[in-house]
This record gives structure tokens, C-alpha cells and sequence, in this order.
């Protein structure tokens, strides 16, 4: 009998690769299929405890790539796609947005296109709360998935195209699709270009912390193994053509978070420098996943167990990360912040 073949676009990256881990091991009467181009976020060590494990394959492909990827849907004929390879780090879109549209849009679209085709069981678009644009500091207020489309940066319009382009399949189609959109996630594997893997690296190192702003830009933490059984639990039981909102329900400014991370490592929070702020940096993201909670989703960590969690998993991870930040990184980390 055939094993369900699973393909998992951006499986080399920090949720997806998260993700890939979550399903080799949860289900092993799966093939899952790990897509990923390798750029500078891909990393394929984190995959070393699963990658002799027989169901377990990885694939490099640009998802832009129509042929390529046309070609590998003809022969695997996937039963379920995850699709999570995206350009995603905000800063990085403002320098280079045709990057994002390439990959995020386009590449979206021939994946759709390659689904249909095969007739896939499901087509899980991982997208992010940040298609929704801004909250004020209400913290009554909330995105629910009925929240309009708002998006303030090259980053998140690529994402909400996406996204609008995933729904259009199914209403024009028929396609069999979910859409998925997360709050900030952390935990093993974050990049160190992000908030919590940066405080982290650079107060171990006893480095100055860039904060943009004033730091009181509110961010709604998610611990990334709570995310991905969502998307497992999304991924066998929602229902066709559905968007489900992930969040934590753990709000937290951004200086808030460095001081947790600074003070949890003994360090002084001398370190924390205030940098010139993004442009367009959205005040608030807060999720209500009441929709997701009534599928049965009940989330694990607390921002405080996910975050403890967190830092010995990095304490314990020195060489992985050590390796990315004194690689190309760091010439993008200086000509970013213009710290040392």
C-alpha cells in the first residue's frame, strides 16, 4: 500500500523545518517531502536526528521554478501540500520587495497551479497576522479572521497576494485549501535576524541589543511546536476553503521582551541600544484563535515556559547559531542596525 505523500515547501527554514521534525516523527506512515531552496535561511543540520529515517526526503527547488516543480507533483503525486517557503523578514522586504513578490506571489502560484493539476487531498497556505496590518493599543481589540486585509509592508502585501490568490483557487477551482495565520513565533531554530534569537545571541556575547523605536511595539509570541500541531490539526481537520487565525494569547511589547531575555541571562540591560525605528512598523498584532480553539486546538506553552524554554534550547545550540551569525550575516546585521 502507498504512503500518503506529504510535500512541506520551506521545510529547511524555522517553522517550516519545525514542522517537518513534527510530522517524520508523528506520523512514520508518511513520506513527507522537504521542499526547500536553501537560501540564506535555509538550513538543513537541524535535520540531522530525521534525515536517514525512511520517510523522510528532501528535495532542492525554487518554488518558482514552473517545470521543476510541475515535473516533481507529476511523480510523487502529493496528497497533501504544507506550503510554507517565503521570503518573510520584514526589514529585508523594505530594502528588496522584488525578492518577496517573486517567491511569496509567483511562486504561490505555480505550486496552486501544480495542486491542481494532481488533484491534491489539501493545500495548506502558512500565512501571517501581519496581511491584517496594525491594531491600536485597545486590548479589547482583536484580528479574527474576518478582519479586513490591510497590509503596511512589502513583506505582508506579498503575503496577503498570496493569500488572496489561495482563496481565488478554491472559489474558481475548487482547490481544497486552508490558509493558516500565525502570530510571532519562537523557539528552536529562529534565524538569528529575528527579535528573540538576536537578544539572545548578542546578550550572550555581551553586544549591544538594537531596539526599533521606543520599544512598545506590541507583538502577540507563539511558540512555533504549538504552531505546527495547529497546522497538523488544520491539516486533517479543517474544513475546505476555511482561514484559521493562530495566536498565543501572549502580548508583549517588544522592550518587554529583550528585558525577559536579558534578565534571564544575568546580563544588564545597558546592552539594550535604541535604534532608529522601522518604517511603517505596525503598533500592535493580537490574535483571537477562538475559530481554531473550537477545531480543538489548545496550545502548550505560556509565553514564560515557551521562552525558558527557549533560551536553554539556545544555550545548548551555541555552535548552530554561532555558525549563521559569523557567517554573510553579519555584514547584513551591521549595514541594518549600524552597531558592532
Amino acid at each position: 500500500m502507498d504512503k500518503t505523500k506529504v510535500l512541506v515547501t520551506g521545510g529547511a527554514g524555522f517553522i517550516g523545518g519545525n514542522f517537518v521534525q513534527h510530522m517524520v516523527s508523528k506520523y512514520p506512515e508518511y513520506e513527507v517531502y522537504n521542499l526547500d531552496f536553501l537560501t540564506y535561511a535555509g538550513d538543513l543540520s537541524k535535520h540531522i536526528s530525521i534525515e536517514d529515517k525512511d520517510n523522510y526526503y528532501f528535495v532542492k527547488a525554487d518554488i518558482a521554478d514552473r517545470e521543476t516543480i510541475y515535473n516533481l507533483f507529476k511523480e510523487k503525486e502529493f496528497e497533501y501540500v504544507v506550503h510554507f517557503a517565503a521570503e518573510s523578514h520584514v526589514d529585508r522586504s523594505i530594502s528588496e520587495p522584488e525578492i518577496f513578490i517573486k517567491t511569496n506571489v509567483l511562486g504561490t502560484q505555480v505550486l496552486l497551479d501544480a495542486a491542481k493539476a494532481v488533484g491534491v487531498k489539501k493545500f495548506v497556505h502558512i500565512s501571517t497576522d501581519e496581511v491584517y496590518g496594525e491594531l491600536d493599543f485597545d486590548p479589547t481589540t482583536f484580528f479574527t479572521e474576518d478582519t479586513p486585509l490591510q497590509p503596511n509592508s512589502p513583506y505582508s502585501a506579498s503575503k496577503a497576494s498570496s493569500d488572496l490568490l489561495v482563496r481565488a483557487y478554491h472559489e474558481t477551482f475548487g482547490l481544497p485549501v486552508n490558509i493558516t495565520r500565525c502570530s510571532n513565533n519562537y523557539g528552536p531554530y529562529h534565524f538569528p535576524e529575528k527579535l528573540i534569537p538576536l537578544t539572545i545571541s548578542r546578550a550572550l556575547n555581551d553586544q549591544r541589543v538594537p531596539v526599533y523605536g521606543n520599544g512598545q511595539n506590541i507583538r502577540d509570541w507563539l511558540h512555533v511546536l504549538d504552531h505546527c500541531k495547529a497546522i497538523d490539526l488544520v491539516m486533517h481537520k479543517g474544513n475546505d476553503g476555511e482561514v484559521y487565525n493562530v495566536g498565543g494569547h501572549n502580548e508583549k511589547t517588544n522592550l518587554e521582551v529583550v528585558k525577559t531575555i536579558i534578565n534571564a541571562l544575568g546580563k544588564s540591560t545597558d546592552l539594550i541600544e535604541y535604534v532608529e525605528d522601522r518604517l511603517g512598523h505596525d503598533k500592535r498584532y493580537a490574535i483571537d484563535p477562538t475559530k481554531l480553539e473550537k477545531l480543538g486546538w489548545v496550545p502548550e506553552y505560556s509565553f514564560n515556559s515557551g521562552i525558558s524554554q527557549t533560551i536553554e534550547w539556545y544555550l545548548s545550540n551555541e555552535e548552530w547559531w554561532t555558525n549563521i551569525i559569523n557567517g554573510e550575516y553579519q555584514n547584513y546585521f551591521n549595514k541594518q542596525y549600524n552597531l558592532t
